[in-house]
């Protein structure tokens, strides 16, 4: 016990301390705040693949996701943390992140499978990111999806590369963890590319920071 409440603490001192360089990086280096908020998303959520691997039970995880929703949360009402909330649109999408990495971990703890938790942070992590910033960044010939009447707040360019990505890193993560490269670890790899970019696509308001990883969870848990 008095391991898992040091490594507790270790993360808690740890996502500080990011928030604190990133909150640096914006303020001396003069860093957007879409850049400094992207690399701190990426930087947490990428190291929270080593929970299965740490935590023996998801309690101490539950206390990481609420001191830090509280955190993401009030600094946002009260305007601090410039580097995660200096952003034009309106997002939730800083103090859901926390609640995702709970619950799906909840889910993957019940469950004993890590790969029920390793996978969606994956996803979550690296393929988000990559498209947000190519959405946000590259808008020549690049523009708003349109089905029908119905304009999405999401770009084609940001979509396709969240499928490709997401695609690539799910037969990756397949691989490695199943040490098998097989017709099954081709589907299942499409279809969690397809479900989490729809996902990422019809989310609104940062909500696809929840919706992604329960998305990849749910497909992961119809299929294995």
């Amino acid at each position: 016990m008095a391991t898992q409440i040091a490594l507790t603490l270790i993360f808690l001192i740890a996502f500080t301390l990011l928030l604190v360089f990133n909150e640096l990086a914006y303020r001396r280096l003069g860093m957007k705040g879409e850049i400094t908020r992207k690399f701190a998303h990426f930087t947490a959520t990428l190291s929270t693949i080593t929970f299965p691997y740490l935590f023996e039970d998801h309690w101490y995880v539950m206390v990481l996701a609420i001191v830090f929703f509280i955190l993401l949360f009030v600094s946002r009402n009260y305007k601090y943390l410039k580097s995660i909330h200096d952003i034009k649109r309106i997002s939730v999408g800083s103090y859901m992140l926390p609640v995702a990495i709970y619950v799906t971990f909840l889910i993957a703890f019940k469950l004993e499978e890590r790969l029920l938790f390793i996978l969606p942070m994956l996803v979550l992590a690296i393929c988000d990111p990559m498209a947000g910033i190519l959405g946000i960044n590259l808008q020549e010939y690049n523009h708003k999806i349109r089905i029908f009447k119905w304009k999405l707040q999401k770009t084609w360019l940001g979509s396709l590369s969240f499928l490709v990505s997401c695609f690539v890193v799910s037969i990756i993560a397949l691989f490695f963890y199943y040490e098998v490269f097989d017709l099954k670890t081709f589907w299942l790899a499409l279809v969690i590319s397809i479900t989490g970019t729809l996902a990422e696509m019809l989310s609104w308001k940062g909500s696809d920071n929840l919706v992604i990883p329960l998305s990849v969870t749910g497909v992961l848990i119809l299929w294995l």
